[in-house]
């Protein structure tokens, strides 16, 4: 894992393919949703519970806003579960899967871990990212079983 920032990010196959399938359903606008799992010592673990594909209120190809509605529903989930919300992912509908300057001024939680879809090329990239204080970490993704 050299080189990777912490958290390892964990998804299953299903919450893959469910934030990459939202994705090209936002298109041409950028998508966006929310990663919730469980948190020690006040940090993201890198298990993920559950992914909620999200509106973009923005309804932009550019940039992205997650629907109010939607983060209250996926906090009030997270919450039932004792788990939180742990990130968020959008996608880069024309460029590289790597937060762009608006993603790090946007960057609001430094526990969060950041996942950017890119759709550029003919198949998708998906990577994930911490964002602390305007530096830019990348973290391990591993795709698991389910």
């Amino acid at each position: 894992m050299s080189g990777f920032a912490l958290p390892l990010l964990r998804l299953t196959a299903s919450q893959y393919q469910r934030v990459v399938g939202h994705c090209y359903h936002g298109l041409p606008d950028e998508a966006c949703g929310l990663l919730v799992g469980p948190v020690a010592g006040g940090e993201a673990t890198g298990a993920v519970s559950g992914v909620y594909p999200a509106r973009n209120a923005d309804a932009s190809s550019r940039t992205y806003t997650v629907d109010g509605k939607d983060f209250l529903r996926a906090s009030r989930e997270a919450e039932a579960r004792g788990h939180e919300i742990v990130g968020v992912w959008h996608s880069h509908t024309h460029t590289d899967a790597y937060p762009s300057p608006t993603d790090v001024r946007q960057a609001v939680d430094p526990m969060w871990v950041y996942v950017i879809v890119s759709l550029r090329d003919e198949a998708p990239t998906l990577r994930a990212f911490r964002i602390r204080d305007g530096a830019i970490a990348e973290c391990q993704v591993v795709l698991e079983a389910g």
